[in-house]
């Protein structure tokens, strides 16, 4: 029997040459190497190209060959091998499935694996995020989702993607999901026609709802219930109201950071999907009405390279007089360790951290670490951060967090029950 210490090492080498046909464009073998491997030990579909095997054939070959070649004994004992190392890991016996678009760092992922599903195929185009994913969640995500064909992904029971905010051409709205072609929002569209996963969970900005005038969010909504998803907007108001009527419900769809235990004023719609008749209405969760501040996520002893100089402090302080002059109304974010939320953290917070700076009694205030962001994101400390400070900032500020992604996800759960 096989020394079981580096038994995964040997099983991604094994099966490199088997992936290589496999791999879509714009994806890393590696994807296709852990998807499969991640498959086995969670009991999941193969990722694969259909053209050369189905995902039950293919799958039974490679389970096969890892059993001749004394890699595989049984799905309990490859799954320790797989997940041993990990410190975010998903359960053996998962309740439910889904897959992972934009996946950026894994914020919305934790949500739902914490609520007892499993990610059995996921999606980032940065390879920075794609670095942070593998060394959490022991994967590395397929590279561009506009490479990859909708029939190709495994099956799942929820579609998860927060995706980026794109304009559509004022001439849609007649041809259904040929209207939004062109856009990032069209793949996802094409997977839920393609793969009729029982709900979505989309995540975007507040902004949204106000985006083109609120002319985006109708054909967004308007191109889903065409393939067969309902949500909490009525199908006729979608099809027939006013941006206006659609925008009012819409803000029901908003849910903030602070609400359910995380000290950040960070707003985010989440659009909750399902397939038409499979529910009548989805409950949003409640706000937890817990006390927080600011204090409760910050470190005992923060780096004294945190702290601004005195030339960066004074360059803030004038810039936020000036835009208030100039009705801007923008600038720095000091907060104290009694505050009761910081602003959003954003990706660009690595320039200079102005929105969010902790005031420090007798000298100048100081940026929040990346553990800090981190924490301020709902991020466990057990997640491991990217080596880059620059890199670590951009990704926290372009995540979600990941406590109300648990809250709504423990919803969606009680809906497969």
């Amino acid at each position: 029997m096989k020394n079981r210490t580096n038994i995964l090492q040997q099983v991604e080498v094994f099966l490199q040459s088997w992936a290589l046909p496999h791999v879509p464009p714009a994806s890393d073998v590696d994807a296709v190497v852990d998807q499969w491997i991640h498959a086995i030990a969670t009991d999941s579909q193969f990722y694969c190209n259909p053209a050369l095997a189905t995902p039950k054939k293919l799958k039974a070959s490679v389970i096969r060959l890892l059993k001749k070649n004394d890699l595989f004994l049984s799905r309990e004992l490859f799954f320790s091998d797989v997940f041993g190392g990990l410190k975010l890991k998903p359960d053996l016996n998962a309740k439910f499935r889904f897959i992972d678009l934009f996946a950026g760092i894994g914020g919305v992922r934790l949500g739902f694996q914490q609520n007892g599903g499993v990610c059995v195929f996921s999606s980032e185009f940065d390879k920075h995020a794609q670095q942070t994913y593998k060394k959490n969640h022991g994967e590395v995500p397929f590279g561009d989702i506009t490479q990859i064909p909708a029939d190709e992904i495994p099956d799942h029971d929820v579609l998860l993607a927060g995706f980026p905010c794109q304009p559509f051409s004022h001439a849609g709205l007649k041809l259904g999901i040929e209207d939004t072609r062109g856009t990032l929002f069209h793949d996802i569209a094409n997977i839920l026609e393609t793969k009729k996963p029982k709900f979505a969970l989309l995540e975007n900005v507040k902004g949204l709802i106000s985006h083109d005038k609120g002319y985006t969010l109708k054909v967004i909504l308007k191109t889903l219930t065409k393939i067969g998803y309902s949500c909490n907007i009525p199908k006729n108001v979608i099809e027939h109201g006013t941006t206006k009527e659609i925008q009012t419900l819409a803000k029901e769809m908003v849910l903030k950071s602070v609400d359910f235990g995380i000290p950040q004023n960070r707003q985010r719609i989440y659009i909750v999907l399902w397939r038409d008749g499979e529910i009548g209405k989805f409950e949003y969760p409640k706000p937890l009405n817990v006390e927080v501040k600011v204090g409760d996520k910050l470190e005992k002893n923060p780096d004294p390279k945190l702290t601004i100089s005195e030339r960066l402090w004074e360059g803030h302080r004038r810039r936020k007089i000036e835009n208030k002059k100039n009705g801007k109304g923008f600038g720095f974010g000091l907060v104290t360790e009694e505050s009761p939320y910081t602003n959003t953290i954003s990706a660009r917070y690595y320039k200079d951290g102005s929105e969010v700076l902790i005031d420090q009694a007798g000298k100048t205030p100081r940026k929040i670490s990346p553990r800090e962001a981190a924490r301020l994101q709902g991020f466990p400390d057990e997640f491991e951060l990217s080596p880059s400070k620059v890199q670590a900032y951009k990704q926290f500020g372009n995540s979600v967090t990941v406590d109300v992604v648990k809250a709504l996800a423990g919803r969606i759960v009680s809906h497969m029950e």
